[in-house]
């Protein structure tokens, strides 16, 4: 064996070496989360075997064997090898605009689509951090709301829609948005309000709280679909999807009411004594110093009412209203397309798998954004 030689470097002079190849990269990552322990081998293999097992057939019948375009479920079926030796996708290819917008008039369906933009252009501009301008941002997202109502709707210079109209994909993301936008803000004055010095306004809040989490979501969009008319004046009427919008806010700002009120509670002391010695307002201390951190620690919760309460728009089918649960239940009603609800609520689990996934995506990474105690 040879004598091995190595390069002498002046003191100060050594060059930065790479780390280990069994300490970095896949192989590192590999070892430690896949390998580390026979137990962790073992559960792997196992997993591996199940994949294995599930995701060739998966893939065939969803991909691989799949009809994109036929007239009918006959015409999908016969284009296999045998029926329904794969997904018949041109059921949702066929349906996927009465999916995405109901009946919406079908020449001013641009308006839906530009509440899309809109609605991206919104959420950038509030999520991104080190956006130029963010205070107008904010007032612009604070305003989507009313954008969205006008154009989607109509008056002052577009055509009225009636919100009969509304169904699907649009009418489950306009009461899922606006559930998330209004009962925020109302969920943290009723936080406040459960706090407060204040004997009746204390009672008024936690009565309120307290009714709202104890009764089903669906006894609240009954009450709102028929009850509530009862106690308007004779003649006046209320539109449905409104009061369906104002009850799915009320129910999911009592929730997180009670995720608001936690994060304050986990406060200590010293932050509202140290508020008091810098002669802050009640406002004031709120905005600058207590808000800040309980929303922070209750980041996990609120994003969690959020996806519920998003999942929880399919209940308006109860009622009547065509969300895209509806509307596809009534299109498997046709001769045409009988038998196809896999491919019906595999597309459903999507949607809601996709626009839930993003939630919960986004709020781990503003957890670590905002994570700034106990660093190395």
């Amino acid at each position: 064996m040879g004598a091995q030689t190595t390069k002498q470097y002046a003191p100060g002079t050594h060059p930065d070496l790479p780390p280990p190849v069994r300490t970095t990269g896949p192989i590192a990552w590999m070892r430690i989360n896949l390998f580390s322990s026979p137990l962790n081998i073992a559960l792997t293999i196992a997993s591996v075997w199940i994949l294995w097992s599930i995701v060739p057939g998966i893939l065939d019948w969803v991909v691989f064997n799949a009809v994109w375009s036929a007239t009918d479920r006959k015409d999908c079926w016969g284009q296999m090898a045998a029926a329904r030796d794969g997904a018949c996708w041109a059921f949702i290819r066929g349906s996927f605009k009465l999916f995405l917008y109901g009946w919406y008039p079908e020449d001013q369906r641009w308006r839906p689509n530009l509440c899309f933009v809109l609605f991206l252009v919104a959420v950038v501009g509030v999520l991104r951090e080190n956006m130029p301008g963010k205070k107008y941002w904010l007032w612009y997202a604070v305003a989507f709301p009313f954008i969205a109502a006008w154009l989607l709707v109509g008056g002052f210079g577009l055509p009225p829609v009636s919100t009969n109209k509304f169904g699907g994909i649009l009418l489950t993301v306009v009461i899922g948005v606006t559930g998330i936008a209004f009962s925020l803000p109302i969920g943290i004055l009723l936080a406040l309000g459960r706090r407060s010095n204040l004997p009746t306004l204390r009672t008024v809040c936690v009565v309120f709280i307290e009714f709202i989490r104890g009764v089903p979501l669906i006894t609240l969009l009954f009450v709102a679909s028929t009850m509530l008319t009862y106690f308007l004046p004779p003649g006046s009427t209320f539109d449905l999807l409104m009061r369906v919008l104002i009850m799915v806010t009320l129910f999911s700002s009592a929730y997180i009411a009670e995720v608001v009120r936690g994060g304050l509670q986990g406060l200590p002391s010293g932050q509202y004594e140290a508020a008091n010695s810098l002669g802050l307002t009640y406002w004031r201390a709120h905005q600058l110093i207590i808000l800040p951190q309980a929303l922070k620690i209750s980041i996990p919760g609120i994003v969690n009412t959020f996806i519920g309460l998003y999942k929880d728009s399919v209940l308006v089918l109860i009622i009547g209203m065509m969300d895209i649960l509806g509307l596809g239940r009534a299109r498997l009603n046709d001769a045409d397309w009988l038998g196809l609800a896999p491919e019906l609520y595999l597309f459903i689990a999507l949607f809601f798998f996709i626009c839930c996934f993003s939630m919960a995506r986004y709020s781990l990474n503003l957890e670590k954004r905002l994570e700034t105690e106990h660093r190395r």
